[in-house]
């Protein structure tokens, strides 16, 4: 397994840069939104009620989701959730559930109105528009919990991909009773990658997709269940994808 050693804030956007990808360590996201340890525990809370993902091509049943978007503004964080609308990727992006589109419940609003949620989805935009000059940037946002029903989750059942999108960021919100999710990230264009596992809640990769591909290998349980939660936002220049976008 790679040493994960996350990069420092202030050097996330070089990080992003040269390497196409960064770790951002729990503490610093912590201490970056001004977030509460009642604030985080009550919003980790939330992923334990996610309804089933009923879209799995590969007919499991270990995965639940919400799944909303949004509005960022980089010059002001400012985020405007926007109406309910369905999650869609091209066949090239997603080979398994691509083509098709996929409506899953939102995000409830207590969570999409938080203050710590806001001012994540803010705070990422506004890093994000130093890499990638933007006036606005069209969020979807992913609540996952990958469970071990049937003695295996997979986090990513399409397999190493891009997802379409300008940024990744794929945030820990928690871990219990499994082994295995490691995350793997590669070049693109070349043949060099890294492999590491996000352990603690709030620790956040960040990635350039149009220059990595990644993946997330599957889960098994420890014991009787266990679980994998975590939090994915893609942010892109342009609009959202449909079925009408290139």
């Amino acid at each position: 397994m790679h040493s994960l050693n996350p990069t420092p804030l202030d050097q996330t956007t070089a990080a992003l840069r040269t390497d196409g990808w960064s770790v951002i360590a729990a503490p610093d996201m912590v201490t970056w939104l001004g977030a509460t340890e009642p604030e985080l525990a009550w919003l980790q809370s939330t992923w334990n009620d996610l309804p089933a993902d009923t879209h799995l091509r590969d007919g499991g049943h270990y995965r639940f989701r919400r799944h909303s978007c949004f509005l960022v503004e980089p010059a002001t964080a400012h985020v405007t959730q926007v109406p309910h609308r369905a999650h869609w990727q091209p066949v090239i992006y997603n080979a398994l559930h691509g083509g098709i589109e996929r409506w899953f419940e939102p995000i409830t609003p207590d969570v999409a109105q938080h203050r710590v949620w806001q001012a994540l989805l803010g705070h990422l935009g506004q890093l994000l528009a130093q890499v990638k000059p933007v006036e606005r940037w069209f969020v979807e946002a992913h609540q996952f919990r990958v469970d071990t029903t049937g003695g295996i989750g997979r986090p990513t059942p399409e397999g190493a991909h891009r997802d379409g999108v300008d940024f990744v960021a794929v945030i820990m919100l928690g871990r219990q009773g499994i082994k295995g999710g490691e995350s793997r990230v590669f070049e693109a264009d070349g043949p060099n990658g890294v492999r590491f596992t996000l352990q603690e809640p709030w620790s956040t990769l960040l990635l350039d997709d149009e220059r990595v591909i990644h993946e997330s290998t599957p889960i098994q349980p420890l014991g009787q269940h266990g679980w994998r939660d975590t939090l994915v936002l893609t942010y892109r220049a342009g609009g959202f994808q449909g079925p009408s976008s290139t």
